[in-house]
């Protein structure tokens, strides 16, 4: 079980709207938190109608970034966005990769029935067409590993696990954003190692006795893996929730005094 900090849980209760569900996102939901890394929250708030319809609208998105006290470290930073529930079924109708590991994260702050009812919908939301999203987010990792001299972990860590969360997604239609547990079913022998370091190191620390040449290779071997899971997977063309999304949307609104 993670230990929560009691700051994540305070700032969620200074935002200004009903809130549907929160979670932790980030490299805790990854799995290589480093003991500095800071706390990626994540979840759907519920604007009131008068502020939808009126002339004077509420915001789509709210970022909240801080700085708070701990007691296991000098500070934790905490960065939090929250998207109105209207923008974020829209983005769950798009292959947007980010919202369905959101929407599934383990890691749950505040949830509520609705936000049960969601990841049921959600699942038909999941198209073949989510392999652009993870191809699209490894190549800019591969990018930022690729281009210094000296190789932080972080990004090469991004690589995998954005690349296995795509494999895995086209042949289960699952969404798991944990290395670890994706490890589980792929097995990568070097992945161990990676995460063992990035655990004990600073959240921009060097990768030791890096072998570029063999992570190019594997990067290159997994976008061939994910483009060929794409091209046999049996995931749907097009999302079919729109209309359920629609009446949920309707009933959150109308029912939002009593979050």
């Amino acid at each position: 079980m993670m230990n929560i900090p009691p700051s994540l849980n305070t700032i969620i209760g200074q935002q200004p709207y009903p809130l549907l569900f929160t979670i932790i996102s980030g490299s805790h939901l990854y799995g290589f938190p480093s003991p500095d890394s800071d706390y990626d929250l994540r979840g759907v708030h519920i604007l009131p109608v008068q502020e939808v319809v009126g002339l004077e609208t509420g915001n789509e998105t709210i970022e909240v970034s801080e700085f708070r006290e701990s007691l296991e470290r000098e500070s934790l930073e905490i960065d939090l966005v929250t998207h109105d529930v209207k923008k974020f079924f829209l983005m769950l109708l798009k292959k947007n990769g980010y919202v369905l590991e959101q929407l599934y994260s383990p890691l749950i702050l505040t949830t509520s029935p609705e936000h049960q009812e969601l990841k049921s919908l959600a699942y038909n939301c999941i198209t073949r067409h989510h392999s652009h999203h993870y191809l699209g987010f490894s190549a800019t990792q591969w990018k930022l590993f690729d281009k210094e001299q000296t190789h932080q972990i972080k990004p090469l860590l991004y690589v995998y696990r954005v690349l296995l969360t795509g494999i895995y997604l086209m042949q289960t239609g699952v969404v798991e954003a944990n290395l670890i547990k994706l490890n589980e079913v792929f097995n990568l022998p070097y992945i161990h190692d990676l995460i063992a370091q990035k655990l004990v190191g600073k959240e921009k620390s060097i990768l030791s006795d890096v072998n570029a040449d063999f992570h190019r290779r594997e990067y290159e071997r997994l976008r061939n893996k994910l483009q060929e899971a794409y091209e046999s997977s049996q995931l749907p063309e097009v999302p079919s929730a729109n209309v359920a999304l629609h009446n949920l949307l309707v009933r959150l609104r109308a029912r939002r005094d009593e979050y």
